[in-house]
């Protein structure tokens, strides 16, 4: 499983031009699943989302976690993070999860990271046309793979 999570001021998901979440301050995370991820690597993930110490405190340092912010969270399924450049110039996809596979995970990794939060997550739609905005607090853009816990 990988995920990228920017912290932002503000984000929001559009389908056929309707909006169907939006937060203030918190974090986006695009969500990409595999067939191998499992109940440990959604809990090891939801675990670092919400304790990552990306927020400032009040002297400007990077101190604080989501928990200590009250932020809130919007979760996109991104299919295209398990993308494989290796070879020619056209993408390939086949490590990311099928959606039989994958939309039972991320309803799960959503679920999860409700109960580790305390509150509602909002989301896009599995598998839709969606357009994300955000305005990338900082930036800051941190990458977690849960097959590489570096």
């Amino acid at each position: 499983m990988k995920i990228v999570i920017q912290r932002v001021s503000e984000a929001s998901v559009t389908i056929d031009h309707k909006k169907v979440a939006s937060i203030g301050k918190g974090l986006l995370v695009l969500l990409g699943v595999v067939n191998q991820d499992t109940q440990e690597d959604i809990d090891w993930l939801c675990n670092k989302v919400v304790n990552l110490r990306i927020f400032s405190d009040d002297k400007g340092v990077m101190n604080t976690s989501l928990l200590g912010t009250g932020g809130d969270i919007i979760v996109i399924s991104q299919f295209t993070l398990h993308a494989s450049t290796k070879k020619g110039n056209r993408p390939s996809y086949m490590k990311a999860a099928k959606p039989d596979v994958a939309i039972p995970i991320y309803q799960n990794f959503v679920s999860t990271l409700e109960r580790f939060l305390g509150k509602e997550i909002k989301t896009g739609e599995f598998g839709a046309d969606m357009k994300v905005q955000l305005i990338n607090d900082g930036p800051v853009t941190i990458i977690i793979d849960s097959k590489n816990r570096e």
